[in-house]
């Protein structure tokens, strides 16, 4: 391993975030310096994209706030993100839809995939 990969384990390996992907819908707690005061600003939207890897990976988060779409781009390993908290975890075929930038109303919605808990006590 050389040594720039094992300073960025190092760094980044005390930050535990949960699993989430394009197409999830995400709050994302970020702290936001005005002046000398600090408070925490939750930005709640979809998943359109993750790319990078190591200490460099992003993932751009949509909403549409007042009829316009706004997106904001994260580092997944920001010393400002204070939580990501997965709301829905949606299904969707492809790593990055950028289509739902052309789509509105009933088309911009996005599937949510639901998990089925096994029930072992039915034996």
């Amino acid at each position: 391993m050389d040594a720039i990969k094992f300073v960025e384990q190092d760094v980044n390996g005390n930050i535990d975030f949960p699993d989430f992907k394009a197409g999830d819908s995400i709050s994302v707690s970020y702290k936001i310096r005005e002046g000398n005061k600090e408070r925490i600003q939750v930005f709640q939207g979809t998943v359109i994209q993750r790319r990078g890897s190591g200490s460099h990976e992003t993932f751009t988060v949509r909403k549409v706030s007042g009829g316009m779409g706004v997106e904001r781009v994260f580092p997944l390993y920001s010393p400002f993100i204070d939580s990501i908290k997965v709301n829905k975890s949606g299904s969707v075929r492809r790593a990055r839809i950028f289509y739902l930038r052309k789509r509105t109303g009933k088309s911009a919605r996005i599937k949510e995939k639901l998990f089925v808990k096994k029930d072992d006590s039915a034996k």
